[in-house]
């Protein structure tokens, strides 16, 4: 209960900025209460009045049965305008509200750090912004205005029935306490499902978009059956946490009926007796027992809201728990970039494990100057990659310091560290939008002049006007639509338009032929010229001509060198080198 309360007091938080749209909402909800309280009063007037003028031999009174008609039609006029407005001011509020949150985690997502992208499917983060935010809307949306409806309803009828005849309301009263006794049970055994349901949704989520972004890959290897098999399993336990969550929230509305119905019955036993006896007016007891209904259809609304309730608890707790999540550490002051950058980059003495007791680096030293192109070499697992995230500081080093012309680069600001670098990856990643809107996102303000340039710079150009619309061909989502090598290529102008000043290659060569690996490599050749370069390199004959040449293993420098001085070593290089280079021959 208490975090519940806790989880209503941050969506509070939310709805706050809107408050006078949500006052007014919940006073239009009070009038419409008010008006459906007043309903069977007044319904039960002419009743006492009919009755009476048959005691007496008196003819009906029709005028005053039209007056009591008007009344009705009135209040019922009322009822569903104020009805129907509150909706509309809570819908606005909620949306608004909404908003506000998606935006949130928007931000938060933007500052969260990379090890927790590590760690966590794609497809479940994208399921807490969606299909759980959407939870926690239709739940407010719909159930709001309801609950407060039921609450208040249910105290207005209390309130009339105890004017009337306090026996028979202590014996409908009866009803309250019981439903809230089942609803709490059912509630308790029910919610670890819902959470299971919300937690499966993300899991199915994550896996469909996984299997989805390498489709090719599993058509190459025909693991479609196994595919299939493990989406049953995910897809099986959605199913059976759904049906756990659903058929036991489903239990609450029969059962709390069964409280109503019991109540309607000694209302209507014992209501009868006291009309007899003289002590009830037949008129009363009518408007008492639609009282009972007013008592028992908002219980009934409660519980019926009972599973959207707690789906949207156990989304709001995954919503939470995303805003909760540590976000990278920030420096109470930075040290701002210094006005003339040279692009001097030293590692001193730098440490770093991604989890305590598996050390991967470990008193790494190495100074790169200015201009200088640095290759870094090794076998799969050296630490290569993870020397580059080091640098751009995605992982922040354990020990020691990585300096950029003298200032330690975790005194920086991260954007600001980020902004001296351009960014070559291994796996080429392009988004939906045109061919000229994926070079411009380097340099968002950049011309189509500096677009075109920047093309012909990564000798792009050529291929781009081949294609269909040229510039604005659209890429689609998978980026499937243009080869591998152009992918490549385009990431390159990419880069070639935000004007580094410090340059890196991860594997940049990877996904072309030895064609386009020469259009790179004259690219790249103009990109570096007066840059500090750092080149990952997978082949070593792209990286003769580099200054520095770091040949890595687990974590460590065991050799560097120029190309030459290396082989003249005859050590780890030199070996690497010739297997390479027999490979190609094999080829």
């Amino acid at each position: 209960m208490t975090h519940s309360l806790k989880q209503l007091k941050r969506l509070y938080q939310y709805i706050s900025p809107y408050k006078f749209g949500f006052i007014g909402a919940l006073f239009l909800a009070v009038i419409a209460v008010i008006m459906n309280a007043l309903m069977p009063f007044v319904t039960g007037l002419p009743t006492t009045k009919i009755a009476e003028n048959i005691k007496k031999g008196e003819s009906l009174d029709f005028k005053y049965i039209l007056n009591v008609l008007i009344v009705l039609f009135l209040i019922g006029l009322i009822y569903s305008l104020a009805s129907f407005f509150a909706q509309w001011f809570m819908t606005k509020v909620v949306q608004h509200a909404m908003r506000d949150l998606r935006t949130d985690i928007s931000q938060k997502i933007n500052r969260l750090p990379v090890s927790y992208f590590d760690t966590h499917q794609f497809g479940d983060v994208l399921s807490r912004v969606t299909n759980d935010v959407d939870a926690v809307s239709n739940a407010l949306q719909q159930g709001l205005i309801a609950i407060v409806n039921a609450l208040l309803g249910i105290t207005m009828a209390v309130v009339a029935m105890l004017t009337i005849n306090v026996k028979l309301a202590l014996l409908v009263m009866l009803i309250i306490p019981m439903s809230i006794v089942i609803s709490k049970l059912v509630v308790s055994w029910s919610q670890p499902y819902f959470k299971h349901q919300q937690d499966s949704l993300g899991e199915l989520n994550g896996f469909v978009q996984e299997n989805l972004t390498g489709f090719n890959v599993l058509k190459l290897y025909g693991q479609e059956e196994e595919t299939i098999h493990s989406f049953k399993d995910v897809n099986n336990r959605l199913t059976t946490n759904g049906f756990k969550a659903a058929a036991i929230s489903g239990i609450m509305m029969p059962l709390v009926n069964l409280t109503a119905y019991s109540a309607y019955i000694g209302v209507a036993v014992l209501g009868s007796f006291y009309v007899i006896s003289g002590t009830l007016l037949l008129g009363n007891l009518q408007a008492f027992i639609q009282y009972v209904w007013q008592v028992s259809q908002p219980m009934g609304q409660i519980t019926q809201l009972s599973s959207m309730l707690q789906s949207a608890s156990a989304a709001t707790k995954r919503v939470f728990m995303i805003l909760d999540e540590p976000e990278s550490i920030e420096n109470e002051s930075d040290i701002p970039l210094p006005d003339i950058f040279h692009g001097n980059v030293e590692f001193d003495n730098v440490s770093f494990s991604y989890q305590p007791d598996r050390p991967l680096i470990q008193n790494f030293s190495v100074s790169v100057k200015s201009g200088q192109t640095v290759a870094i070499v090794g076998p799969t697992g050296a630490g290569k990659t993870t020397l580059i995230n080091l640098l751009m500081r995605f992982y922040d080093v354990t020990d020691g310091a990585i300096k950029i012309d003298g200032i330690d680069t975790k005194k920086m600001n991260r954007s600001d560290v980020r902004s001296l670098f351009g960014m070559v990856l291994q796996d080429a990643w392009l988004y939906n939008d045109t061919i000229a809107e994926n070079i411009r996102f380097g340099k968002l303000d950049a011309t189509d002049f500096e677009v075109v340039d920047a093309a012909k710079t990564a000798n792009v150009d050529h291929f781009i006007r081949t294609m269909p619309s040229g510039y604005e061909m659209a890429i689609n989502e998978e980026g499937d639509n243009i080869s591998l090598g152009q992918k490549q290529l385009l990431t390159i102008a990419r880069a070639v338009i935000s004007d580094p000043k410090i340059l890196i290659l991860d594997e940049a060569t990877s996904s072309v032929d030895t064609r386009l690996e020469g259009l790179i490599q004259k690219a790249m050749e103009k990109v570096m010229e007066g840059r500090t370069s750092f080149v990952i390199a997978h082949r070593l004959s792209t990286i003769r001509e580099a200054d520095l040449i770091l040949v890595m293993d687990r974590g460590q420098i065991i050799e560097q060198g120029t190309h030459e001085s290396l082989l003249a070593k005859k050590g780890f290089y030199e070996k690497l080198y010739n297997s390479q280079f027999a490979e190609d021959l094999d080829e």
